[in-house]
């Protein structure tokens, strides 16, 4: 199965607060964006946002500038249909991040919770590096959260590459500053803990 039709298949077989996922609030993220101290009018992307409730908490703070990227349309769909009105405030942008056209030099923080993980091949690892480098505007933010070393092997039957901070920020490449970096024990819907590691680095000027 295609990665496109993998995810427009979860998301359709099963409820969007149901997926192993979900997070009600994305408390981890909005603090080491809102850590930041970036204005209001910040360009902001979430990477595989899908139907994540990050870009409804990035609204009520006030962002004006917010992007959310995912390969499937129908996860899309079910934050815009959950959204109302403010889905116009909003860009969606449906494709695969390793692959899709993005403007260049056009964001101020890029963020990505559990799409890096996924990236098994170090062919995708290095295009989505690769993105980083031309789509984040020098001196930009990028946050990337992945499982940690004692997460989950696989994650949607999928398997899943696992990180420690150094590992991930190694990823990307020393000229890549390491701001901080955080964990998460994340619980799913169902009770169970899932081990989350969040790198924040800043891109090189």
């Amino acid at each position: 199965m295609e990665s496109k039709e993998h995810w427009d298949h979860v998301y359709q077989s099963k409820s969007a607060d149901s997926v192993s996922w979900f997070q009600e609030h994305a408390r981890q993220s909005l603090d080491l964006i809102k850590s930041i101290g970036a204005s209001h009018t910040a360009s902001i992307i979430d990477v595989g946002g899908g139907a994540s409730t990050l870009v409804d908490d990035l609204l009520d703070d006030g962002f004006e500038n917010l992007s959310v990227l995912d390969v499937s349309a129908h996860a899309l769909a079910v934050a815009g249909q959950r959204l109302g009105q403010m889905r116009s405030r909003v860009g969606w942008i449906v494709g695969d991040i390793c692959r899709v056209a993005l403007p260049s030099q056009s964001f101020d923080i890029w963020h990505d919770r559990a799409v890096f993980h996924f990236l098994t091949d170090p062919v995708e690892r290095l295009a989505y590096v690769n993105q980083v480098l031309r789509c984040v505007r020098p001196g930009g933010h990028v946050i990337v959260a992945t499982f940690g070393p004692d997460g989950p092997g696989k994650c949607s039957g999928l398997p899943v590459r696992r990180y420690s901070p150094e590992g991930l920020h190694g990823e990307f490449g020393s000229a890549f500053e390491l701001i901080e970096h955080a964990s998460e024990a994340h619980r799913t819907p169902l009770g169970n803990i899932q081990h989350f590691i969040y790198c924040h680095c800043r891109k090189p000027h």
